[in-house]
């Protein structure tokens, strides 16, 4: 995933802050899953109390179709195509007993090693029907494990218009054409701005903020984050609230990046990453990188995923030969992702504010589901307000809107939580800098101090 925010290409996205996480089962450390154990600290009532959170048993399921169900030919996207190319297993997770399921499929940045998670949640409304939130490739493998869930599909959302949410609809669609399909209002791309019916999207209508009129805002609210272009085009994303579950939905607006790797991701991928190739040459702070074989096991499979997590967030990171100390300033921990906090939030912090302050004003959620990285997430609003504390600052107006101790507190732990290593910010720094130079980007928007 690289910066979305400038074009609808592969994009980040893209979560120390007080969170507590239930991560799915994995069996990636050993034969057995993984129960996840975390203690951290939460404000609550102005005092600081211990929050424990632990691993919930989950259902993950695989059809027995094997690869044959898994292929799925995809060479398209600008300027780098979205692997995997020709195979993408899936991985059904039941986030909510009988009423919220993920589907999972690793998405890889053109024929680099890097890849990451992209994430369709689904949704069983009252009326017995299904609401399909980011729809991933409709595989022979997912198209069964939707089926299993032995409901009809009623609404296809695109909450985005990013190239990498946006290039599945279609095809999705087509295997349930009674389904209904929204997207997100300004629905843009490039280099050449074609239209939806471009990518195989058909009869769609547009979601509005707060829209009364849909078919399912009993159930699901929704509000439009429509910002000024902040380059070539606006930044889109809606977000949701499923109320009777009390779980938000959004695309990119914030991340946790897991420990360990999402079970999709291959050990192909892993073990990818872990070689000592060109981009660790470069990224190695001048040490003497060896080229020696990669050993499958633990450790290396981890050194992949650190490497992977890094390049996805700074998209040049410090030092690739030693990712340990960046990765775990990055990981556990919900966050905006550095490129889109950088290229497109930081821009628009008065947009962002308002879509921010409303989300946590009107609901009451108690867990996040983005696209990437790990999810269910469970969190406050005052963990989601922290990971946006940044734009105190931008907006020179620290604390006035928001004057209680216990945010204050939460403002403050925010400031700890968006903390980027600044080695690890000079690529995209300067990157940021190269595209205001040649107007790709904006430099300043009303309401930002300068």
């Amino acid at each position: 995933m690289v910066a979305a925010i400038a074009v609808p290409s592969p994009k980040s996205t893209s979560r120390q802050n007080p969170i507590s996480i239930r991560e799915p089962n994995s069996t990636f450390l050993g034969g057995s899953p993984l129960k996840g154990l975390c203690l951290q600290l939460k404000p609550r009532n102005n005092k600081i109390s211990l929050v424990v959170a632990s691993a919930n048993t989950t259902t993950t399921s695989t059809t027995s179709g094997g690869a044959g169900g898994r292929f799925y030919l995809n060479f398209t996207g600008f300027p780098f195509p979205l692997g995997p190319f020709l195979n993408r297993r899936t991985i059904r997770t039941e986030a909510v007993k009988d009423c919220i399921w993920l589907f999972e499929q690793e998405q890889a940045l053109g024929f680099s090693s890097v890849s990451t998670n992209i994430r369709m949640t689904i949704i069983k409304l009252k009326s017995g029907g299904l609401w399909v939130h980011a729809p991933i490739a409709p595989t022979k493998e997912c198209i069964q494990l939707v089926k299993e869930l032995g409901a009809p599909v009623e609404y296809i959302v695109l909450p985005t218009f990013a190239y990498e949410h946006k290039i599945f609809v279609g095809p999705f669609s087509r295997k349930f054409p009674r389904a209904q399909i929204w997207v997100a209002p300004r629905q843009w791309s490039w280099p050449l701005n074609l239209p939806l019916e471009f990518f195989g999207i058909f009869r769609a209508k547009t979601l509005k903020d707060e829209d009364l009129s849909n078919p399912w805002a009993d159930e699901i609210e929704q509000k439009v984050l429509s910002s000024p272009e902040v380059g070539i085009g606006p930044y889109v994303e809606v977000a949701f609230y499923h109320k009777r579950s009390r779980t938000l939905l959004v695309t990119d607006a914030v991340i946790f990046v897991p420990r360990q790797p999402p079970e999709c991701i291959s050990k192909d991928s892993l073990l990818a990453s872990a070689k000592n190739g060109l981009a660790v040459k470069l990224l190695s702070k001048g040490k003497e990188v060896l080229e020696e074989p990669v050993v499958d096991n633990k450790m290396n499979r981890q050194k992949g995923w650190e490497r992977m997590v890094l390049q996805i967030l700074f998209l040049g990171p410090s030092n690739l030969l030693e990712p340990n100390a960046s990765f775990a300033q990055m990981s556990q921990k919900l966050i905006v992702s550095p490129i889109v906090k950088t290229l497109v939030f930081s821009k628009v912090p008065e947009k962002v504010r308002d879509w921010i302050d409303s989300i946590v004003s009107d609901w009451r959620f108690k867990r996040i589901i983005p696209a990437h990285f790990a999810a269910p997430i469970n969190s406050s609003r005052s963990d989601f307000l922290a990971a946006f504390a940044f734009l105190d600052d931008l907006l020179g107006e620290r604390y006035v809107t928001r004057p209680s101790l216990s945010l204050l507190f939460t403002s403050i732990m925010g400031k700890a939580a968006s903390y980027f290593p600044p080695d690890d910010m000079k690529t995209l720094s300067s990157l940021d800098q190269f595209l205001v130079s040649v107007g790709a980007v904006k430099k300043t928007v009303s309401g930002r101090r300068r």
